[in-house]
């Protein structure tokens, strides 16, 4: 799923990456991809595409293999629970995942990371 497209914003040091189709993320579907030496979490919800970091800050597990219901994803280790459109922790108020922006170009998903 990852691509090979990459452009940076040497002012702000972000760079865009191009993580997958959009074809290859249907609605309601979670996914795991690896980009620029990091691992994303990726979600379809209700058509609109969110990332997070794709390492629960729990224990390790991988947030992108878990289970997607509505907006929120649990954790396939230990059931932590967060909301993917914001990287709220569901319980926890002090607990934020890392989330990146998304673009969406034709059939191309990117991601903003810093």
């Amino acid at each position: 799923m990852t691509g090979n497209r990459v452009t940076s914003n040497i002012q702000g040091m972000a760079e865009t990456v191009r993580i997958a189709a959009l074809s290859e993320i249907p609605v309601g579907s979670s996914h795991e991809v690896t980009a620029a030496g990091r691992v994303i979490a990726l979600f379809n919800v209700d058509g609109t595409l969110y990332a997070l970091d794709g390492v629960c800050p729990h224990a390790g597990g991988p947030l992108g293999q878990g289970q997607l219901d509505g907006c929120v994803v649990t954790c396939p280790w230990h059931g932590w629970q967060f909301d993917v459109t914001t990287g709220q922790h569901c319980l926890t108020e002090a607990i934020r995942h890392s989330s990146f922006p998304v673009i969406v170009e034709g059939d191309d998903v990117l991601v903003e990371l810093p």
